[in-house]
């Protein structure tokens, strides 16, 4: 018959030992009650160590990206209105139709307009992406333009050409009586709105696809064969 005992070393074993009366050999089983040793408790320490620190890392990655993507929306991809200034106007070719009934002289104007790009990025354009312009006279129009390519750099200036036909189909009845009694006061006004879609290059690598604005109110004055005065609104949009 078997018969409990204690062990010795005093690690609290309970140990089975068997009466001499059952005729087996005499040793002990026991059940050990150790708590997880120091390695194992060491490998859990760690390893939380490491979730916490990839959490933190993690967190700190977002927080720079949305400073970052915060501070280019507020300067980067904040897009300033241009400004334009239509510079000079020049006569480039006369093609005239004297076929009747009504004979006709179309003038082709060649428009020089500055251009202050004020934003970090440069603007690129070129005469297939669509450039247009358009010109009216009290409210009739009366001419057409294709932009020419070009390029205006990052918080710089640059000029836009762009070579405009001017119908002479457009100045009749009430129009043309206006156009006499204005040439004849010495000043004709006349507005021009223009649409120039192009690529915005930030940093030089990322583009992004742009289009520029602008409506100008001008005043030619006959007499100085130049323009007079002017007025201009002008923004752009990502």
């Amino acid at each position: 018959m078997a018969t409990a005992c204690t062990t010795t070393d005093g690690s609290g074993d309970v140990c089975l030992r068997p009466s001499a009366s059952d005729g087996l050999p005499t040793h002990q089983a026991c059940t050990s009650k150790a708590a997880p040793d120091g390695e194992t408790r060491r490998r859990q320490h760690q390893r939380r160590r490491c979730c916490v620190v990839c959490l933190v890392v993690t967190i700190a990655t977002l927080a720079l990206l949305g400073v970052a993507v915060l501070v280019l929306s507020l300067t980067v991809f904040r897009v300033r209105d241009p400004a334009t200034r239509l510079v000079s106007v020049r006569v480039v070719g006369v093609s005239p139709n004297l076929a009747p009934p009504l004979p006709q002289i179309n003038v082709t104007l060649l428009l020089t307009v500055a251009v202050h790009n004020p934003n970090p990025a440069s603007f690129t354009y070129s005469s297939d992406s669509g450039g247009h312009a358009d010109l009216t006279y009290r409210g009739a129009h009366v001419g057409d333009a294709v932009v020419e390519a070009g390029r205006i750099p990052s918080r710089g200036d640059g000029a836009v050409q762009m070579e405009m036909t001017v119908l002479s189909s457009s100045f009749t009845g009430d129009v043309m009586a206006e156009l006499i009694r204005d040439i004849e006061a010495g000043a004709v006004p006349f507005d021009a709105s223009a649409r120039i879609p192009g690529k915005v290059a930030v940093f030089g690598v990322l583009k992004l696809h742009a289009v520029a604005y602008s409506d100008c109110h001008v005043v030619f004055g006959v007499p100085e064969m130049g323009i007079r005065s002017q007025e201009c609104h002008d923004h752009a949009t990502l």
